[in-house]
């Protein structure tokens, strides 16, 4: 998700950007605590989901354009995945076992590889939502611009998932696939033209 900044700010949009190409392994230790993670997302799949505020609403052509400025910021081309691995993870602390808590890791993006934490909270019996942010420029991403930077994409943007593992089975191994790959993931917010 991002948001705009800048003193023309009111003429864009902030946007929910969508990857429709990715997968993900969670791997279990033998009493069902996860213990590692990797994250695949395929970044020239991602489409415009939304884009509210501005000062006329997004057309179809808009949100091509956009998805079309925000793979080339990501310089999907020359990098077309970003990875997020995990090999540790914190319990909420909060005395309950539902699941929840903070996923510390590595993500790759763009040719840069930067530590992010990801917050992890129960939605309902194997329902998770997933948040966190990333900065642009942490990963040499510069943010979209238009009007000379009188309009620009904030620096920081959203991240957010919503992982349902109630059809998941344990591989060999351990292993339990995310809901990727066949599932949207609403998800991985990246830099767009703000309208």
């Amino acid at each position: 998700m991002t948001s705009r900044d800048g003193l023309a700010a009111q003429a864009g949009h902030d946007l929910t950007i969508e990857i429709n190409d990715w997968s993900a392994e969670l791997t279990m230790s033998e009493d069902l605590r996860p213990v590692a993670l990797t994250v695949r997302v395929d970044l020239n799949s991602l489409s415009v989901l939304d884009g509210t505020g501005g000062v006329k609403p997004l057309t179809d052509r808009d949100r091509r354009e956009i998805a079309a400025n925000a793979r080339k910021s990501l310089k999907s081309t020359q990098f077309p995945a970003a990875t997020f691995s995990a090999a540790g993870f914190e319990s909420a602390g909060d005395g309950g076992d539902d699941g929840g808590g903070v996923v510390p890791g590595t993500l790759a993006l763009a040719g840069a590889e930067r530590q992010v934490r990801l917050d992890v909270a129960s939605t309902g019996p194997d329902r998770y939502l997933v948040t966190g942010s990333v900065r642009q420029t942490d990963f040499g991403i510069k943010p979209y611009s238009a009007f000379l930077g009188a309009l620009r994409v904030s620096d920081i943007v959203g991240v957010r998932a919503e992982i349902d593992l109630s059809g998941a089975e344990a591989g060999a191994g351990g292993d339990a696939p995310g809901a990727g790959g066949d599932a949207p993931g609403t998800g991985v917010g990246a830099p767009g033209t703000g309208g």
